[in-house]
Order: C-alpha cells, then structure tokens, then sequence
C-alpha cells in the first residue's frame, strides 16, 4: 500500500487477513467527548480492527477512503503505546494527587481483536495502569480478555463490557462474521465474574451491552437473556440514528444491505426494541437495565 493510502504507516506483516501496520502515537490518552464524555480519556491501542462489523461507526475515522472501504482487513499497531501512556499517566498524577483518572477503552477499536493473540499490547497496557490505578473501563467482544484475568483482579475500580448486539447466531453471522460466537463471549464473561475474588476495597464489575441491538428471534429471546444474569448491567440501544450526522457517515451501506434481510424487525423496529426491553426488564428484575448513553458510564 503507498504512503498516501497507509497514512505513512509501512506494512509489517499479515495476521489471517489483515494488513498489519506499525507506527509511533503521539498520545495514547485522548480526551473524552460525545458518548463517553464520562470519562477523562479514551484509549485507543490499535487504530482499526478486524473484525469489520458492518455497522460500526468507526470505520468513518480511517485514515483515508480506501482504507475505510477497506475496514476489517486492516490494523495499525502503536508500538511506542506503552511509553506514551506512562508518560500520560505520570503527568496526570503529578496534575491529580488525588483523584485517578477515568479511561473508556476502547472507543474506535477492539482492544481484543486477533491481533492481540500475538502483540499482547492490551495486555503490556494494562500492566503498565496498574500502578495508576485508573477508573477503568474495557469494552470489547472478545473472549480473549479472559487470559488478563490475572492483571485485571489487580484493578480497584473496573468495568467490562462484553458486547453482544444479538441473541440470534445466524443475525451475528450476517452482520458481524468474523467475530467469535454468542456462547463464547458469554462463557468469557462468566469466566472473568467467577474467577476474580470479591474483596472489600475493590469494585469490579459486568456489563453486558446489546449495542446497537440487531434482530433477535423471539424463539432465542428468553433463554438469551436469561443468560445475561451473570452480569450486574445490561445496556441496550437502537441501532445508530441515521439522522445524526457523525452516525451517518459510520453506519456504512453494508449493514443498511443486511437489515433488508430482517425487514420483519426493522419494519417495526420501535415495537420490537421495546417487547426486547420489557423482556430484560421482566426477566432480570435484579439486574441493572439502562438505555444508550447512561449505559456506559462506570456508577
């Protein structure tokens, strides 16, 4: 790929599909806005990611047309990240005493992607927070998190969110194909919740976030959700919003070419979110259901 395509970054390496991409961060903390705007930083440890799931408004922030069109078979690696963020991380100590800071990752990436199986950045990232002891949060849809448990009991102040938009595996497969299954993601999270201790000055804690939620069969419904008690949180939201305009150039043609194919839901989208919605809310009556944005802050 030329310079003007790979915004200067030169390929490495392949990983299964995807280019592999090396570069130097300027910052690895970035600040907070939007969404997420709960938190001091997002962070970020690859540009990109893998798993190319047709809705995701993230393939919007690529670095150029092609590698947009192209999202899902690429990834940039920071590989001065560790560096970066200790840097970071001192600095807003000497600033902040008192007062930790608060870290959304990721926001425009997995954190647990593929790649990760091999880098293990996540992994050197997190070990490097440690000492900081940030607020921490981790979204992701991978069951690679599980393999961090042994640096993540460490934390004192901790949310994971593990992603599943669907209780329906042929509407995964349809709209996020590369990304690893229901059942895995759901055993992960379990893992995770059963094997870091309770202990009295720590708050470590699990959500699971149906975001955007896609189509799920109501004969899935209720065992699906049954299965979410494991967690402490359920977040749930519409799909993206088409009439806001960050959200339009990221919800890409293909998941609009997908969501044909379930016209019986999304022709009366509104009703079925909310039969969805009465559902967790009936059915997990001692667990935290929240909507959109109040979904993802860490209280």
């Amino acid at each position: 790929m030329a310079k003007s395509q790979s915004e200067g970054n030169s390929q490495q390496e392949s990983f299964g599909t995807a280019k592999v991409y090396i570069n130097n961060a300027q910052s690895i903390l970035n600040k907070a806005t939007g969404f997420i705007d709960y938190y001091d930083f997002t962070l970020n440890p690859y540009r990109g990611c893998q798993y190319g799931c047709s809705y995701c408004y993230a393939a919007a922030f690529s670095p150029n047309s092609k590698m947009r069109q192209d999202w899902g078979n690429w990834v940039i690696i920071k590989k001065n990240a560790v560096e970066i963020l200790e840097k970071e991380l001192q600095k807003w100590q000497n600033k902040n005493p008192d007062k930790p800071a608060s870290i959304y990752m990721s926001s425009v990436t997995d954190p647990y992607q593929p790649i990760e199986s091999k880098k293990m950045l996540t992994r050197e990232l997190l070990e490097a927070m440690v000492k900081y002891q940030p607020i921490l949060v981790i979204q992701t849809r991978s069951p690679l998190i599980a393999k961090d448990v042994d640096i993540l009991q460490q934390f004192r102040r901790l949310r994971i969110n593990m992603s599943i938009p669907t209780g329906s595996e042929q509407v995964r497969k349809d709209f996020e194909p590369r990304t690893p299954s229901i059942s895995a993601r759901l055993k992960a999270i379990e893992t995770l919740r059963y094997s870091i201790p309770y202990q009295k000055d720590r708050d470590i804690r699990f959500s699971v976030t149906i975001t955007p939620l896609l189509p799920t069969f109501p004969e899935h419904q209720i065992e699906f959700i049954r299965k979410l008690e494991i967690v402490d949180r359920v977040v749930i939201q519409e799909f993206h919003a088409t009439q806001t305009r960050s959200l339009v150039a990221g919800t890409r043609q293909e998941a609009e070419t997908i969501k044909q194919k379930y016209s019986w839901w999304y022709d009366n989208e509104r009703v079925n979110y909310l039969k969805f919605k009465e559902n967790l809310v009936s059915l997990l009556s001692d667990i935290e259901i929240k909507e959109g944005k109040e979904g993802f802050g860490f209280e």
